[in-house]
């Protein structure tokens, strides 16, 4: 989750430096103090807080449902409501895909047995994403 200005989707490895208070982002934090990249862990994938402030971490779709879906991060946005898919197939050219857009403050992922995937929001409800 960024501060103000982006959110960030990383691939974490044990002893990766991801850059907070350094970088926000792609971007400096502090630009005026310096920003010192070396020894950074380069985000697979960055979006500017546009109408959205508050990643939501999802799962890598592994169901039967929905095949299209299949190995891809599915994440939200819990001021936004909206819902995408990450393709990182290819990490230096990511794919991102809006599912979903709701009104809905999401604020947790999960699966079942047969791994289909469901979100929570904080008007009480779990919802399954089916295809539409």
């Amino acid at each position: 989750m960024g501060q103000n200005r982006f959110e960030e989707i990383d691939l974490v490895e044990n002893g990766d430096n991801l850059g907070w208070d350094i970088t926000e982002g792609d971007a400096c934090f502090e630009p005026m103090e310096g920003c010192d990249r070396s020894g950074l862990t380069d985000r697979v994938f960055v979006y500017q807080q546009d109408g959205s402030q508050s990643i939501t971490g999802g799962f890598v779709y592994r169901g039967l449902n929905l095949p299209e879906l299949t190995g891809q991060y599915i994440y939200a946005d819990f001021i936004s409501g909206r819902i995408w898919a990450l393709d990182i197939t290819d990490l230096d050219s990511p794919e991102n895909a809006l599912l979903i857009d709701t009104d809905l403050p999401i604020s947790s992922f999960g699966t079942d047995a047969e791994n289909n995937l469901f979100f929570t929001a904080f008007d009480g409800n779990i919802y399954r994403i089916v295809e539409q």
